[in-house]
């Protein structure tokens, strides 16, 4: 699925670099070109990855929990992402 236009919250593989195939969040958008992604792993929140949109993937999905937590003004947590990715990560195996 492609988006034009990138939605902080948004599920999305990365297809390349050497993080091809993981699950990210979409953080923030940078501009039309780039967004922050984090994983709250090996992209913590304190250091995301600057990635193109055209090198994701994006999924369906969205992590509601982040984007609530983004909207109030506050950092989520790696936990926070952790848990959110783990969730999607169940979501997308049951399908």
């Amino acid at each position: 699925m492609e988006w034009s236009n990138p939605v902080i919250g948004r599920v999305a593989y990365s297809r390349a670099g050497r993080d091809k195939g993981r699950l990210f969040i979409v953080i923030g958008v940078v501009d039309e070109d780039f967004v922050l992604i984090s994983d709250g792993d090996l992209r913590p929140v304190e250091k995301p990855k600057k990635k193109r949109i055209k090198h994701l993937k994006y999924t369906d999905l969205m992590a509601e929990d982040i984007v609530e937590i983004l909207r109030n003004g506050k950092t989520p947590l790696n936990a926070d992402i952790q848990k959110a990715i783990g969730r999607i990560r169940n979501l997308l195996q049951a399908i």
